[in-house]
């Protein structure tokens, strides 16, 4: 019996652990999912903001997070970005807020079909959102036909959003056809978004306790006041990829990795000079490859290198580089042919890069000519028009200084020891010289 006792009482012992191990387990885990995952999105709507919105909302499925606090300031972007952030966050499990701040931000074309997808839309003081009209990208003449397409296309995708979040379609839709854009208090007070607040702790304050219809028609109450919100950074990849995302950044590189690869091609083994242009070139085509790029653009800056090299063989007194500057300057102008000026070239960007790298390399090209055509002569050749002075007579064959070496020597008329003489030719070790007038005698440079 008392050993059945004792059993007894460790295996309570271990029955003891074991709750207290699932009710800690169960506390820890009731933390983990208490939180709120914070992304802060302040840049155009482009490929790398797509992944990563989406990818933030995958984590934070992953740590069974209470939301995620999507904090917008955009002037927009690309539809086709646009669309996959949409489709993140109307099938995303967990609730999805996107909150316009700080004042003065603005949630600009894309950003209002962003804005208008989340669970809860919320927006600063002094914000304002709309303007959401598709733009042509091409920037060239659009039938009407084909123009009316777009329009009710984006249109279309506005009502599909807003209509499951119970909002207000007639005025969500005046934002696309129209270009109408709303500050916070006409957005609150039409039905665009659910809240005005000051803060990011006032719009919790606001949501606690009130109950919301998620896109699948679910009701979800949320209670987030006094939870830790915990900031979502975006990785090393997709802060460089963002960086190059800059239309801006990518001419630079490209024009910079074009000088670079110009210069290796006039000095073989340089090494450097190629390599950097490589390097450089391959990054700003990465990041052209996921911009809207106009191809014809990318011809006009071939366009004006063909220019600067023809500057150097043709006597054009600057008109071929002038050019060449002038095509430099509008390809990078119209290299990103994007919905937003945020997103294109500026020209004063392409102005500042294409003038000095215009000179710059028709200089390079203009001094690379010169150096091909005055090839250097070296060894015996190099001795032709060279001045010598005579060690012996020539009469007609004899010795001669020159280069700080005696040669033999032949002369057609009769040379005088000491008398100078210019070299017209050489066959073999002897060389062909004649006599320097006394008008035009010198002392010898070697």
């Amino acid at each position: 019996m008392p050993v059945r006792r004792g059993f007894r009482t460790k295996s309570c012992r271990a029955i003891v652990h074991v709750i207290f191990a699932a009710v800690l387990a169960v506390c820890v885990c009731s933390a983990v999912s208490a939180e709120v995952l914070k992304v802060v999105i302040n840049d155009t709507i482009q490929p790398i903001t797509q992944e990563y919105i989406s990818r933030a909302i995958d984590q934070a499925k992953r740590r069974n997070a209470q939301a995620v606090l999507i904090e917008i300031n955009t002037p927009g972007g690309l539809v086709d970005s646009t669309r996959k952030i949409i489709e993140s966050i109307t099938s995303s499990t967990v609730p999805v807020i996107v909150y316009v701040t700080p004042s003065g931000a603005r949630a600009g074309s894309a950003g209002i079909f962003i804005l208008e997808a989340a669970d809860i839309a919320a927006m600063a003081p002094g914000t304002n959102a709309g303007a959401a009209h598709p733009v042509n990208l091409g920037g060239g003449n659009v039938d009407e036909v084909m123009k009316e397409k777009i329009e009710n296309d984006a249109a279309a995708l506005m009502r599909s959003v807003v209509s499951r979040r119970g909002r207000n379609v007639e005025v969500a839709e005046s934002a696309v056809r129209q270009s109408k854009s709303f500050t916070d208090q006409e957005a609150l007070s039409q039905h665009l978004v659910d809240y005005v607040a000051s803060s990011r702790e006032d719009l919790f304050r606001q949501i606690q306790g009130k109950s919301f219809k998620r896109f699948n028609g679910q009701e979800v109450t949320l209670a987030l006041v006094g939870k830790p919100v915990v900031p979502f950074e975006m990785t090393v990849k997709e802060h460089i990829l963002d960086y190059l995302m800059d239309p801006n950044i990518s001419f630079v590189l490209l024009a910079i990795g074009a000088l670079a690869l110009y210069a290796e091609f006039n000095h073989p083994g340089a090494v450097v000079p190629g390599t950097v242009g490589i390097v450089f070139i391959l990054l700003a085509v990465f990041a052209l490859n996921l911009l809207p790029t106009r191809f014809a653009a990318l011809g006009l800056i071939l366009a004006a290198f063909v220019l600067f090299a023809a500057e150097a063989k043709f006597a054009s007194h600057g008109v071929l580089t002038i050019g060449g500057i002038v095509l430099l300057t509008l390809g990078g102008f119209l290299l990103v042919d994007s919905p937003i000026p945020e997103m294109r070239v500026h020209l004063l960007t392409a102005l500042v890069v294409s003038v000095p790298l215009g000179l710059i390399t028709a200089f390079l090209m203009t001094i690379a000519v010169k150096a091909r055509r005055n090839k250097l002569v070296s060894g015996a050749q190099g001795l032709i028009g060279e001045t010598g002075i005579a060690q012996t007579v020539l009469a007609p064959r004899g010795k001669i200084f020159v280069h700080g070496e005696l040669w033999d020597a032949v002369s057609s008329s009769g040379v005088l020891v000491g008398q100078f003489v210019v070299v017209r030719n050489i066959e073999g070790l002897q060389l062909q010289v004649d006599p320097l007038p006394v008008s035009q005698t010198a002392a010898p440079v070697h």
